[in-house]
């Protein structure tokens, strides 16, 4: 049986998809099938070709000849089930962020007939419902979102065996294949524009430091400035959330009310803290100028629009994509890291 027969007369046939991509209808299958050697350009090129014509896999037909699903879990992880008033998944959509990884992931896998199923695993139980999924082979593999430092899941993921890409660089050292950006690296063109404008009293609001992102954005930044020769840099945490920067904005401005520059660790906290610069008469960019980090929907609607530094997260979600159907298809393939480099972005705000 072929996984290209279609469902019903008149279907796009994986010849249709062979000829639009100029290749063998052979080679429309393996990338349909998920078999890695394939160049990549090609993959991408069938891929194409299999959105432009319409052509659905037969899901019966390839299960049989994989021995597949079919289907990914999209985990997200972390704490926060017993907040009655604002429960895990409520925090989770309301998070641009979480869209953003959503849209790279499903943009990547919908063309080769793979759809994610998405699971929370805030809680023990939660978590180990995500192991007895997995294990009775109902997904082929996770694509973790962590949203918490002491996460178990990740290990617990590792400890199985099971196929599994992790978003992020896990906060303790765990052999799990993760997709990260150079946060230092970010941090320091931040650090760079910040003094390029001729700011002189540089201030940063960092994430939770119980984050690795949050740690190497704060230890960055400090580096950063520390060569331009400003080695003392004034620090509020917040917690990755609009109302955190806005209370870190304000402690800023009452212990250093001669700040004119900060960079946030995320654009969410940079809208807070825009808004209490604004409520304290501070111009921006006039005399206070503002970047964050991550280019998000946020960024756009900030008042002004935020400089920042972008966060390929469609992209390196595609790429926890590509990185986990190469462990479904290589069980025991060895655990890698691919690591994204940040750009700055600069609008109004700085």
């Amino acid at each position: 049986m072929s996984a290209g027969h279609p469902q019903e007369p008149g279907s796009p046939t994986l010849e249709d998809v062979a000829r639009v991509a100029g290749v063998s209808r052979a080679t429309v299958s393996r990338v349909i099938n998920g078999i890695r050697n394939v160049n990549p350009s090609i993959q991408e090129t069938v891929r194409e070709a299999i959105t432009a014509t319409g052509y659905v896999p037969n899901q019966a037909a390839r299960s049989l000849v994989t021995r597949r699903a079919g289907v990914i879990a999209l985990v997200v992880s972390g704490a926060g089930g017993d907040d009655a008033e604002n429960p895990f998944p409520n925090q989770v959509f309301t998070d641009p962020f979480f869209g953003r990884v959503t849209g790279g992931i499903v943009g990547f896998l919908r063309p080769l007939g793979i759809h994610p199923i998405l699971m929370f695993a805030e809680t023990a139980k939660a978590r180990a419902q995500v192991i007895t999924y997995l294990r009775q082979g109902n997904a082929d593999g996770a694509i973790l979102v962590s949203t918490h430092a002491e996460d178990p899941l990740p290990k617990l993921l590792a400890d199985a065996s099971l196929p599994a890409v992790l978003f992020a660089r896990p906060a303790e050292p765990i052999p799990i294949s993760y997709v990260d950006i150079a946060h230092r690296t970010g941090a320091k063109l931040a650090a760079d524009h910040l003094v390029a404008r001729g700011c002189r009293q540089v201030a940063t609001i960092s994430g939770p430091l119980d984050v690795p992102a949050s740690q190497e954005r704060l230890a960055g930044f400090r580096d950063a400035m520390a060569r331009h020769g400003h080695p003392y840099v004034p620090h509020a945490e917040g917690n990755f959330t609009h109302d955190s920067g806005e209370a870190a904005m304000e402690r800023l401005l009452a212990e250093h009310p001669g700040v004119d520059g900060v960079f946030c660790a995320n654009d969410l906290m940079a809208q807070g803290a825009l808004l209490v610069l604004r409520q304290h008469g501070r111009r921006v960019p006039g005399d206070v100028a503002v970047v964050g980090f991550d280019d998000s929907s946020a960024a756009v609607a900030c008042k002004p629009p935020l400089t920042t530094v972008r966060h390929p997260v469609e992209d390196m979600a595609a790429e926890m994509g590509r990185l986990l159907l190469a462990h479904i298809e290589q069980p025991g393939r060895r655990v890698t890291s691919v690591i994204f480099e940040p750009t700055l972005v600069v609008r109004e705000s700085a």
